[in-house]
């Protein structure tokens, strides 16, 4: 087991980059990240703003296996991957799958704030419309309550859904809407997302039956190896899926997708195509509905040319030392701290 590396070699290794997105995600247009080159390849820290440093410390704890680990060894040489269309208004639909290239299976934003299901509904008619063949999945982000996620999935399934993603909040919840549905007789399966990633235990959601498969995310989950114990430990599918990463994360995801026994479904690793630019001159993006597992090199060029601003530096480096110290405190299973 490595030793923890100290803050003074990640500082001294951090490049911050500000890189611009095709379209609104998440509701940002710029997209911020801190990358850390460790002896055995590149991390990326890449927290959203609003997570405290505790949650944050994961996200760190999966750049560091990435740069001063490596990864477990691969099962595969490709991984499949889904397309993703953000909640934009159904006339875009086209326009957004056409940088996906082919694939086999999309995933289409819904219930977001300001906007009805009849905008969710014609979303994903025109994904429908656009790709008659594709396998079809929503991801609500906990948007809806019970009743509307009953009532908005009995409508989108008439063009058929593979599974919904985290239609509410809660693992309660969850589990009411997924016995709703079959009595119902509403055939949607149901997946979780933040009941796994934002619980203190990850597996709750499994031993609750309140999901059918799991979407597993390397950083916020603390990494590649933790990742595969938990999805071993829960028994269910999995999908291994991003956090709007640049090549370096997805890098991670990719290695989390060829190290598992099984992958029965497309993954969301395709969200390089979101960006207007990445940091490696070779992006990890999908080729015929795969992206090949290689590493991402991040290019000294496109890290200056994307480099953040002074103050925006200073602000995740600053939170890069408010999250190690986090990391340095805690029994880690991954590093041991001097």
């Amino acid at each position: 087991m490595p030793a923890l590396p100290s803050l003074e070699e990640l500082l001294e290794s951090a490049h911050v980059v500000s890189l611009p997105m095709r379209v609104k995600f998440r509701g940002i247009m710029e997209r911020e990240t801190l990358l850390l080159r460790g002896p055995l390849g590149w991390g990326e820290f890449c927290p959203f703003p609003e997570y405290d440093d505790d949650e944050s410390s994961r996200w760190l704890a999966a750049a560091l296996e990435a740069g001063w680990m490596g990864f477990p060894a691969p099962l595969r040489d490709a991984v499949p991957v889904n397309a993703t269309v953000p909640a934009v208004p159904a006339e875009r639909v086209p326009e957004i799958l056409a940088r996906f290239g082919r694939v086999d299976a999309v995933k289409v934003k819904v219930a977001e704030h300001g906007q009805e299901l009849a905008d969710d509904v014609a979303r994903v008619e025109a994904v429908r419309s656009t790709l008659p063949d594709a396998a079809i999945r929503v991801d609500a982000n906990g948007g809806w309550d019970v009743h509307q996620a009953v009532e908005a999935l009995g409508k989108l399934s008439a063009v058929g859904l593979e599974y919904a993603e985290q239609p509410v909040p809660t693992i309660d919840g969850l589990a009411e809407v997924r016995r709703r549905l079959a009595a119902a007789g509403t055939p949607v399966l149901i997946a979780a997302d933040e009941s796994v990633r934002k619980e203190e235990d990850p597996l709750r959601v499994a031993r609750a039956g309140a999901a059918d498969l799991i979407v597993v995310k390397v950083a916020p989950l603390g990494g590649v190896r933790r990742a595969l114990d938990i999805v071993h430990q829960a028994g269910l599918p999995a999908v291994v899926s991003s956090a709007l990463d640049t090549s370096v994360g997805i890098r991670a995801g990719l290695a989390l997708a060829a190290a598992l026994p099984s992958l029965p479904y497309a993954c969301g690793l395709g969200t390089v195509s979101l960006f207007a630019s990445d940091i490696t001159l070779d992006p990890l993006v999908a080729d015929d509905g795969a992206i090949q597992v290689r590493d991402a090199v991040a290019d000294p060029g496109l890290l200056e040319e994307y480099a953040a601003s002074a103050e925006r530096r200073d602000w995740w480096l600053e939170r890069l030392r408010r999250v190690h110290a986090v990391l340095a405190g805690k029994q880690h299973p991954l590093f041991t701290v001097s």
